[in-house]
């Protein structure tokens, strides 16, 4: 133990600051667990080996846990301290004679499942960290975006139409809408980390008419670009602020990635069970590789680096809708264009 404390010091930077050796702590139970493994030449029941193998991992984990807590400690340095273990280890016992080959694979293997345990966890307790980090600046920017938001309303309502500056304010209550939707859609990704359901209220929606609204928006701040074709009266039992939400997404996307000025068209289908809609866009195709991880959180495509946003909005939209027991879909071929395809049932 005191060989391993003097080179881990000497050897591992960010453990010079450290009072606390985690693993120092517990290293006293993890020989003993590895000299019990050695001393023993018979077999030994399942129920032995799962106790060992439980008490072992906990104190991996735990020094994984407590390492991840430390800015200046980098995952090579967390194994770096158990390669300098594995080595005193095997400087201690071999002072004598030379170990057995069997004796070696056990302290070899121990050794490589403390730090499996160790790595899993640290990664496992860093994830954690810079998500609660995320969750909080999200969660305290949305005040001053509120407050910015409201103020630019405010303005808007003083200029006519054909006021110069009636446009500039438009854009800017846009852009407030993209951030504020960008936060919207970090805090309801790190829900769904955590394993937490989106909240959905659900009620009678009109989609017909929430189509028509959105499209409205839409064709004030980017021009008479988007097209309805719709059934009337499609009624659907559904979170309205979160459909809402898909399709904005997905008409949004259409506009950053579908051809300029081209028309995007939003289509409404309703059988008795079900409804239909498809947003459809001009342009390039979206390659069949990068289709596959469209769907995924923090994934883009290609043609999407340059682009604003977190790569986290068609993972939410595929989220909502599966909430709904609806299901999405992608169809983009050449000369076709690219249709988003939402199922959704009228009863959720």
């Amino acid at each position: 133990m005191e060989l391993w404390e003097v080179r881990a010091r000497e050897e591992v930077s960010a453990s010079m600051h450290q009072n606390s050796l985690v693993l120092r702590n517990s290293l006293p139970l993890y020989l003993d667990h590895l000299a019990d493994e050695l001393a023993i030449q018979t077999e030994r029941t399942s129920d032995q080996i799962a106790t060992t193998q439980i008490a072992k991992t906990r104190i991996g984990k735990q020094h994984g846990h407590e390492r991840a807590g430390y800015a200046d400690y980098s995952m090579s340095q967390l194994l770096l301290e158990y390669h300098i273990l594995r080595q005193v280890i095997f400087q201690v016992l071999e002072e004598d004679a030379p170990l057995a080959v069997r004796e070696r694979d056990i302290i070899i293997d121990s050794i490589e499942q403390a730090v499996n345990d160790a790595a899993s966890q640290f990664s496992q307790t860093l994830r954690d960290i810079q998500e609660m980090f995320m969750v909080t600046l999200t969660h305290d920017l949305r005040g001053p975006v509120n407050v910015v938001k409201m103020g630019t309303q405010l303005i808007l309502r003083r200029f006519d139409r054909g006021d110069a500056y009636l446009d500039v304010t438009a854009r800017m209550i846009s852009a407030i809408d993209r951030m504020d939707a960008m936060i919207q859609n970090l805090l309801d990704a790190s829900r769904l980390r955590a394993g937490q359901n989106l909240k959905l209220e659900f009620e009678e929606c009109s989609l017909d008419q929430l189509l028509q609204e959105v499209v409205e928006d839409l064709n004030f701040i980017y021009g008479e670009r988007f097209v309805v074709v719709s059934d009337a009266d499609v009624k659907v039992k559904c979170s309205h602020k979160q459909i809402r939400r898909v399709v904005e997404n997905l008409a949004n996307n259409a506009i950053k990635y579908g051809a300029p000025n081209a028309p995007i068209t939003l289509t409404l289908r309703q059988t008795d069970l079900q409804v239909r809609l498809v947003i459809h866009n001009e342009g390039d195709p979206i390659p069949a590789e990068a289709q596959s991880i469209l769907f995924q959180q923090f994934r883009r495509t290609t043609a999407a680096e340059d682009k604003s946003g977190w790569g986290l909005g068609l993972f939410l939209a595929k989220s909502i809708v599966q909430a709904h027991q609806g299901t999405i879909e992608i169809k983009s071929e050449e000369n076709e264009g690219t249709s988003f395809i939402i199922m959704l049932p009228k009863q959720a």
